[in-house]
């Protein structure tokens, strides 16, 4: 039987990639969203992004999203971590892709020996408001590289996975949904919610 799970984010390619990953399998799971920034406009702003570690960004945003929807929902926080930088941009990628773009992900790395990186993505589970979120994460290791693919979803088109050759961006969907960070993390998610009673 499948489940239906609330997921609360602004990001449409987040969204079409996460319902692309749970729909398929053995136990697909059904995605409704909300998205904070237009479904509350003018009552709630925007949820805000503590400071910290990737697990403290997603438990909070988590949190939060839980009490302004009122119901069990999924959050997720993705980060891109240098070595070199240790650890570095990690969750803060987003805005620094905003203000540097693909060209200045790849300048960071000037003068250092190397460009190993690796992709982390949070996934925050909550059973409803006043719970504790619940985390699932995925690690997919590799390296920045100049941009290659579209560059129509984030920082896809400078990172490549080991081993592949091609930047996620390069991907057909097929092949970047088997591999990636969100779906290693959305497996571990699969599995608790299908640990669950049913009538949860």
């Amino acid at each position: 039987m499948s489940k239906r799970l609330v997921f609360v984010t602004g990001n449409a390619n987040k969204l079409k990639e996460v319902k692309e990953i749970l729909s398929d399998g053995g136990h697909p799971i059904e995605i409704d969203s909300h998205s904070l920034d237009s479904k509350y406009h003018g009552r709630h702003p925007q949820i805000p992004e503590i400071q910290g570690t990737t697990q403290e960004v997603a438990k909070d945003k988590c949190r939060r999203a839980a009490e302004l929807t009122g119901s069990a929902c999924i959050t997720e926080d993705t980060a891109l971590c240098y070595a070199a930088l240790n650890g570095l941009p990690g969750p803060y990628v987003k805005y620094f892709m905003q203000e540097v773009g693909h060209e200045g992900l790849n300048n960071l790395l000037v003068g250092f020996p190397t460009k190993a990186a690796w992709a982390l993505c949070t996934f925050a589970y909550s059973s409803g408001p006043g719970s504790e979120p619940i985390i699932f994460e995925g690690r997919t290791d590799g390296s920045i590289v100049p941009a290659r693919g579209s560059k129509v979803f984030g920082w896809d088109a400078v990172f490549e996975p080991n081993g592949t050759g091609l930047t996620y961006a390069e991907m057909p969907k097929e092949q970047k949904n088997k591999l990636s960070h969100r779906y290693k993390a959305l497996e571990k998610l699969r599995a608790h919610l299908q640990s669950l009673p049913s009538e949860t």
